[in-house]
């Protein structure tokens, strides 16, 4: 166990409280529910970064910080589609969160068999799926962040910013899966 692997692990912790924050009937849920999202976008990033630095990269740590980012990631958008009203954004905001879930378990599962075969390098992050990834988790704490005592503009600037990080979830995937197509048998240099 290093510090980088200790951070994994907190971000992982913090998600039964940040999901029992989100259902309080409290007007501070929504802030506080946000700020935890955020201790866990930054944890996400210190405990790379702290890897990286002091060399302590471990094959657990590469396993479970990705699995960390998707479990917050993914649980955040169903509690935030969960307490959508029904109003125009209902469906388009869901159609978002189900594309940005659905890509990442895509994503994982190419990664998992690219790894298989000896290739993962051919689907490592892009700057795309890092701008996607940054754009997505604003977005998300702006959405968790809307709650009644913000103005009324913070919720459609959320799902804004939502619908273009779908967006570009689309487009990293399609990097993604180009960069693979030689192993579907569907490259051009497979003939």
């Amino acid at each position: 166990m290093n510090i980088p692997n200790a951070l994994t692990l907190f971000r992982i912790a913090l998600i039964p409280v940040f999901v029992l924050i989100f259902y309080l009937p409290w007007q501070w849920a929504s802030t506080a529910c946000s700020a935890i999202f955020i201790v866990a976008a930054l944890t996400d990033w210190l405990d790379g970064y702290l890897a990286r630095k002091w060399e302590q990269s471990t094959p657990f740590g590469a396993f479970l910080d990705p699995v960390a980012d998707k479990l917050m990631v993914a649980i955040a958008l169903v509690l935030l589609v969960s307490a959508l009203p029904d109003d125009v954004f209902k469906i388009p905001v869901t159609i978002a969160a189900m594309v940005i879930i659905g890509r990442e378990i895509v994503i994982s599962a190419l990664r998992e068999w690219m790894a298989e075969l000896g290739k993962r390098a051919s689907v490592a992050v892009s700057m795309v799926g890092k701008v996607k990834t940054t754009l997505q988790m604003i977005a998300i704490i702006v959405l968790l962040a809307a709650g009644p005592a913000m103005p009324f503009f913070v919720r459609p600037l959320g799902n804004l910013l939502l619908f273009v990080a779908a967006g570009l979830t689309l487009w990293s995937m399609v990097v993604y899966l180009r960069a693979a197509s030689g192993e579907f048998g569907l490259g051009a240099d497979n003939k």
